[in-house]
């Protein structure tokens, strides 16, 4: 069983600022972490029900091991409901051995449902490598790491200076803005080359920021045969123009 000093020194990692300082996030629930099992993330501490630990006797090596009762759980989840296990896993980058040419490139992105959605989406699509802006929402957020469906722990995301690792980048460079060509004109420029692309998504709201603009070499958009909405949502024209792409 777990004591109470354990559970108290676990407890502050609902608060990110914690998770951010120690260089660690928090995963739910039986599908997520057999997720994290299966990817042999780093995990370091496991807190899970009798039933759900005697139905489990190959935890990750190194990792300290609580049985927790369902009400203590609700004291370290973010769910509504807590789901039999929680575990605490070091931050790191999965390694990918035979990458997607093609990159996601993410700009300011700011809404965590967005984030996972395309993560998960990604990971459907084969697509491993996603780079982020520094203003990008942490993809180690508590609702990031649940709606990514356990596409994080295949996805290798990093946070860096976006304008300038575009203008280091050798490959195409595909973004989603209104003045683009439509994605199903006979003109558009929406093929992968041999050589791999990369697709920049925008913020919610704003789009994409000037600064990475100056760095799209193949302006595109989906068109709005409708007429009436006003925006596609971010995660829902990522997985078309990845669709697309792929």
């Amino acid at each position: 069983m777990i004591s109470k000093n354990k559970l108290k020194e676990l407890a502050v990692y609902k608060q990110q600022k914690h998770c951010e300082s120690d260089g660690v996030f928090v995963v739910e629930g039986v599908k997520m972490c057999h997720e994290a099992m299966a990817a042999k993330a780093p995990v370091r501490v496991v807190c899970a029900t009798k039933s759900w630990l005697s139905e489990h006797e190959n935890l990750p090596n190194n990792a300290e091991v609580y049985e927790i009762d369902q009400d203590t759980l609700s004291r370290l989840s973010h769910m509504t409901t807590p789901n039999e296990v929680w575990m605490l896993v070091n931050r790191y980058i999965p390694h990918i051995s035979n990458p997607n040419p093609l990159i996601l490139a993410l700009d300011h992105l700011q809404d965590p449902g967005n984030l996972g959605t395309i993560i998960r989406t990604a990971d459907w699509f084969g697509v491993r490598r996603i780079v982020c802006s520094e203003g990008t929402v942490s993809c180690y957020n508590p609702k990031v790491v649940q709606s990514t469906m356990g596409g994080l722990f295949r996805t290798a995301i990093t946070y860096t200076d976006l304008p300038a690792w575009l203008a280091e980048c050798r490959q195409p460079v595909f973004g989603a803005l209104l003045d683009g060509t439509s994605i199903w004109s006979p003109d558009s420029p929406l093929h992968l080359p041999p050589e791999g692309a990369v697709l920049v998504v925008g913020n919610e709201s704003r789009g994409i920021t000037p600064e990475v603009q100056q760095h799209i070499t193949h302006r595109v958009t989906i068109p709005n045969l409708g007429g009436t909405a006003e925006s596609l949502n971010a995660s829902v024209a990522c997985a078309i123009l990845m669709a697309e792409l792929v």
